[in-house]
C-alpha cells in the first residue's frame, strides 16, 4: 500500500463527461483495467495537480497524492456549477508492486510496475527509490503547482495527454507546444549535488533530486529509454 496516496471517489450525472472537459486524459478510454495518468491544469497549461484515474462502473476514482487530495476535490468541485456530481473520500487504498500479476502495469511506463486499488494493507517499499530511477516525476513537491507546463513534466512521453479528444482546461498551449514539437525545459531526475535555483526537491537519502532543466543543458541528469527517445526527435 502507498501510504501517501488517498482515492476519491466522483460520482453522479454523467461523471466521464463532467472530467473529460477538465483533464488532459480521455476518459472516454478508461476501463477498470486501463487507468490513466492526467492533470488537471491552469488555463495557461501549467500543471495543478497530477492523478491516475481509473474507472469503477459509472463512477471514476482518482488516486491522488493524500496531501493534495482535499484541495483537488475542492478544486473540481468549482466547476460542478448545478450539475449532481459529487466527490466524496473513498475507503479504496492504492497498492504497487515492482512485479508480480496482481493489478495493472501503471499507464506511464510498464517498468514502474503493477498497481492496483483495494482494502487497506501493509506499506509498500521501495516505490520512490524505483520511480526516480526511472525518471518519472509526480507530485506537488516535483512538478510544482501552477509552476510547470505539463508537457514539461514529461506527460507527453509518459501518456499524461490526449491530443485527440476535445477541449480541456489548458488545451490551447498544450496543444500549441506539442504541434510546433517546442519543449524548452524538461523536469528531470539527477544525481544528489548542491541544491540551486532551478532544483525543485532533494532526496538526499536516494543520493537523487528533481530538477527542471533546459533541455541544451541536461548535463548529468538521468536519460531513460523513454526520454533519450524524446530528446533524440527531430522536430
Amino acid at each position: 500500500m502507498l501510504i501517501d496516496r488517498s482515492v476519491i471517489r466522483v460520482s453522479g450525472e454523467d461523471v466521464h463527461g463532467f472530467l473529460q472537459g477538465l483533464v488532459t486524459a480521455d476518459t472516454v478510454l478508461l476501463t477498470p483495467d486501463t487507468p490513466a495518468w492526467a492533470a488537471l491544469l491552469s488555463p495557461q497549461g501549467k500543471v495543478l495537480f497530477d492523478f491516475i484515474l481509473w474507472a469503477d462502473g459509472d463512477d471514476v476514482l482518482i488516486d491522488v497524492e493524500a496531501a493534495q487530495a482535499e484541495a483537488l476535490t475542492k478544486r473540481l468541485s468549482l466547476y460542478r456549477l448545478r450539475r449532481a456530481i459529487t466527490l466524496q473520500p473513498d475507503a479504496a487504498k492504492v497498492h504497487w508492486s515492482p512485479t508480480g500479476n496482481y493489478g495493472v502495469p501503471d499507464p506511464r511506463l510498464a517498468d514502474l510496475g503493477h498497481r492496483w486499488l483495494g482494502p487497506a494493507g501493509d506499506p509498500a517499499t521501495g516505490w520512490h527509490a524505483h520511480r526516480l530511477s526511472l525518471g518519472v516525476t509526480e507530485g506537488v513537491g516535483e512538478l510544482g503547482s501552477g509552476e510547470t507546463l505539463w508537457l514539461e513534466c514529461n506527460a507527453r512521453e509518459l501518456n499524461g495527454v490526449s491530443f485527440t479528444k476535445g477541449c480541456y482546461v489548458g488545451q490551447e498551449n498544450t496543444a500549441r507546444m506539442h504541434h510546433r514539437s517546442k519543449v524548452n525545459r524538461r523536469l528531470v531526475v539527477a544525481p544528489f549535488t548542491e541544491p540551486s535555483a532551478r532544483t525543485r526537491v532533494t532526496y538526499p537519502e536516494l543520493g537523487l533530486m528533481v530538477e527542471h532543466r533546459r533541455v541544451e543543458a541536461l548535463g548529468d541528469a538521468l536519460t531513460p529509454p523513454w526520454l533519450a527517445a524524446a530528446l533524440t526527435e527531430t522536430p
